[in-house]
């Protein structure tokens, strides 16, 4: 980082020491999305730097005019024309980290494949062939970007370091957690240079697998101890074209939730069955919880009074206060923008109408 550049930044970085979301006197409970948002057409018709600021700018707006009080960028930091599907969630990372090939080769595919634990995927995301390093991986400067175009407090995502190890093929550690851990390093290091209101670390792929939550905690906290601001981490059982990937349930994840040094949690509730929430009544009451209330795998959009209603059933299950944010159970880039928008702006207007404004 140039040094003509280090007092605006610090200057920008104190102001987010001691964080706490803005809050109007009358909410107890925040707004908020998950993370994607569905990529406009006229971005990947002609994608360019200006247009991703542009649209990004579009992200923000869309999102604060219709009532939520912590947006996200749509994660279009990541935006790549000839790799839309999951927004980048994966390969964004993997291939900008040192140590790590994007190359893989028929060997690799093999080798790869014979790994039963992720018959999901047909090839591996890179393969690991050195000490993992940060390498050209930029989140800093990702996350400036956005903050200059976010006109207020916002929330900026990445994915967790468990998630990532999955998806690789591993020649260099021959050791799991070692590999996740690695992977957690070279993103904690990142994660301490981001100015937003909040951090958030993304996985889905550990609630189908509760066998490996002490290795997924590790590298999460990890990372979660680096951020400066709030911190939280989102679960969901997967969302690759509108379908669940993972099999599980919160219940298996207590223990785990509650090793977590987050904030708050970001849960997909809504498309879930309803004792899933009595599962959370043993959530350490340090942890906010935030509730799930839109179901981004249906087209249909969700009435104020259904947000309010399951507000108000987990506000009854779990405790009055219990719920800090609500949100949608995932993020929208499978849907369309005119699918997604009504969901968000039905998202506030329950969370008014609960509140009694």
């Amino acid at each position: 980082m140039a040094e003509s550049s280090a007092p605006l930044d610090n200057r920008a970085r104190a102001s987010y020491q001691a964080l706490s979301i803005p809050q109007s006197p009358s909410m107890s409970i925040q707004t908020t999305t998950v993370g994607s948002y569905p990529v406009p057409d006229w971005l990947s018709a002609l994608p360019s730097e200006q247009a991703v600021i542009d649209a990004t700018r579009v992200v923000f707006d869309t999102q604060r005019q219709a009532g939520i009080d912590l947006p996200t960028d749509g994660e279009l930091y990541r935006f790549d024309v000839n790799h839309p599907d999951t927004n980048g969630m994966i390969e964004y990372f993997v291939h900008k980290l040192g140590g790590i090939d994007s190359r893989v080769g028929r060997e690799d595919t093999a080798a790869f494949r014979a790994k039963h634990e992720m018959a999901f995927r047909s090839k591996p995301a890179a393969v690991v062939r050195g000490p993992i390093t940060e390498g050209v991986l930029n989140l800093a400067e990702d996350c400036s970007r956005a903050g200059k175009v976010a006109g207020g407090p916002f929330k900026f995502t990445l994915t967790s370091p468990y998630m990532l190890a999955r998806t690789l093929l591993d020649t260099h550690y021959h050791d799991f957690a070692a590999l996740n851990m690695a992977i957690a390093d070279a993103l904690a290091a990142q994660a301490a240079d981001l100015v937003c209101d909040c951090v958030q670390v993304d996985e889905a792929n550990i609630p189908g697998n509760p066998a490996d939550a002490p290795i997924a905690a590790a590298g999460i906290n990890r990372v979660l101890d680096a951020v400066k601001g709030q911190k939280a981490v989102h679960f969901c059982f997967g969302n690759y074209g509108g379908q669940t990937i993972q099999k599980g349930e919160w219940s298996a994840l207590i223990t785990f939730l509650n090793s977590l040094r987050a904030d708050h949690l970001v849960l997909e509730l809504a498309h879930r069955p309803a004792a899933d929430l009595d599962a959370l009544k043993e959530l350490d009451p340090k942890i906010g919880v935030g509730l799930g209330v839109v179901d981004i795998k249906v087209n249909h959009i969700e009435s104020a009074d259904e947000i309010a209603h399951r507000i108000e059933a987990a506000e009854k299950k779990l405790g009055a206060g219990r719920v800090k944010f609500i949100h949608p159970d995932c993020g929208f880039w499978m849907l369309k923008r005119s699918i997604a928008d009504r969901k968000i702006e039905a998202l506030a207007k329950g969370r008014d109408q609960f509140e009694g404004r």
